[in-house]
């Protein structure tokens, strides 16, 4: 993958169930518009999820998730057949099932952890892969408020997770911190702002804030969530973010314009 960074990963939830957008693009043809529209909006790689991790939410079964991915899947990439997908999943079966569909990546929340056969099957493979950053189960996961020294934390579990993962042949991966996951306001915060303090091997690191609670947390109830979303994503880039996860794929695309050509012009 050549991109110039930071690349744009946009968000397809193709659940009934997701904080941001559930219900919007659960069907195929809903699903293939809106893919149309964040790849023409330039969008880098699109992250289809199936199974919504949002706090006091039901998890969905594995029979559920790929019930509504593999057909999606399928559809996008016969339509597509040139874009890079991306499957939001932290399931062995169901991130295998999809690469034979024809996804590119794997990104999951656990890192590793909700499925031990997950990081073996990708290292042997060589798959790309996002690990992130999780603290508990995905029932718990959002119990959790971590402070402290957040990047100390972080950093020993990517140390610790991509050594298995490299023991396994894992090669392509991608560090996200999982902001918004079992940390506090202020762990969110410090993240954002210091990202090279836990860039283990110089692994390239994804950002995911769009329209997260820590906007409004800090803004207030009544906080502008796509301002607040681009505000961060400026800081992240600013801060050496290599992909952004996003749902508003214009917006992000036009930020990453503006500060590209700003910074060229110094």
């Amino acid at each position: 993958m050549s991109l110039s960074y930071p690349a744009i990963m946009g968000i397809l939830n193709v659940t009934p169930d997701s904080f941001s957008d559930g219900g919007k693009f659960n069907s195929v043809d809903s699903a293939l518009k809106h893919c149309e529209e964040m790849l023409e909006q330039g969008a880098d790689i699109i992250d289809i999820g199936g199974c919504s991790t949002r706090p006091n939410n039901a998890i969905a079964t594995e029979k559920e998730e790929m019930e509504r991915v593999i057909p999606v899947l399928k559809a996008l990439r016969m339509r597509f057949p040139d874009a890079m997908l991306s499957i939001d999943t932290f399931r062995k079966n169901v991130a295998e099932s999809c690469i034979f569909e024809g996804a590119d990546y794997i990104n999951d929340i656990s890192g590793g952890l909700f499925d031990p056969e997950m990081l073996p099957y990708i290292g042997e493979n060589h798959i790309p892969y996002v690990l992130m950053h999780c603290v508990g189960t995905p029932e718990t996961m959002h119990q959790y408020s971590l402070g402290g020294d957040i990047h100390q934390t972080v950093m020993e579990f990517f140390m610790q997770q991509c050594s298995v993962l490299e023991s396994f042949g894992g090669q392509q991966i991608i560090l996200d911190p999982g902001i918004g996951f079992g940390k506090s306001l202020k762990a969110n915060y410090a993240l954002l702002s210091h990202l090279d303090r836990y860039r283990h091997h110089e692994y390239p690191i994804l950002i995911g804030i769009s329209r997260k609670s820590m906007i409004w947390k800090l803004l207030g109830q009544e906080a502008d969530l796509e301002n607040g979303t681009t505000i961060l994503n400026a800081l992240a880039i600013m801060n050496g973010a290599d992909f952004l996860r996003v749902h508003n794929v214009k917006n992000a695309v036009d930020l990453k314009k503006t500060l590209n050509f700003a910074q060229q012009s110094e």
